[in-house]
């Protein structure tokens, strides 16, 4: 596992390329994932080559998001996705965060690194101010707000709360 460089994001764009076409992730411009390196980690195999990626999205002083986490095909089920994920939530707890969300189709998957479907769960009416003034489709998934619905349909909001050490 390391970290991203300006050069991933065709390897980025390629791993999450299967996953667009299906409509479990959404397609995003090359500027977008240039913007948002920094918040990649990418698995690599013994030549150096991206077989994975995950990425970590602050949204608030402890809320983070899981986002663009895939796998190229060949390494499914060797644990890349899983080192990913558990790297992200190192990465989240080093910045303080102590939720973590994520919208996902992969609801087993997640419910296996402790992850729970969201229900209702009641936000500080402060707070909630606060995030819809934010542009962000992740901060607008994670409110639920009706404007990202259509994009979202299939889509289980889940939830991870992580403690501090």
């Amino acid at each position: 596992m390391r970290g991203p460089r300006t050069s991933d994001v065709p390897h980025i764009q390629r791993l999450i390329g299967p996953l667009v076409n299906r409509g479990i992730l959404l397609g995003k411009e090359s500027v977008v994932f240039y913007e948002a390196i920094r918040e990649f980690r990418i698995a690599q195999n013994d030549m150096g080559v991206p077989v994975g990626c995950g990425a970590l999205h602050v949204m608030w002083q402890d809320l983070g998001e899981i986002r663009t986490l895939a796998v190229d095909p060949e390494w499914m089920h060797r644990g890349v996705g899983h080192s990913i994920l558990e790297r992200l939530e190192a990465d989240a707890l080093e910045l303080g965060l102590t939720r973590l969300f994520c919208l996902t189709f992969e609801v087993d998957f997640f419910e296996k690194h402790g992850y729970s479907v969201m229900g209702e769960e009641p936000i500080d009416p402060a707070l909630y101010s606060e995030l819809l003034r934010s542009p962000d489709e992740g901060v607008a998934e994670f409110l639920d707000l009706a404007r990202v619905k259509p994009n979202t349909l299939g889509n289980t909001r889940m939830i991870k709360h992580l403690s501090l050490a």
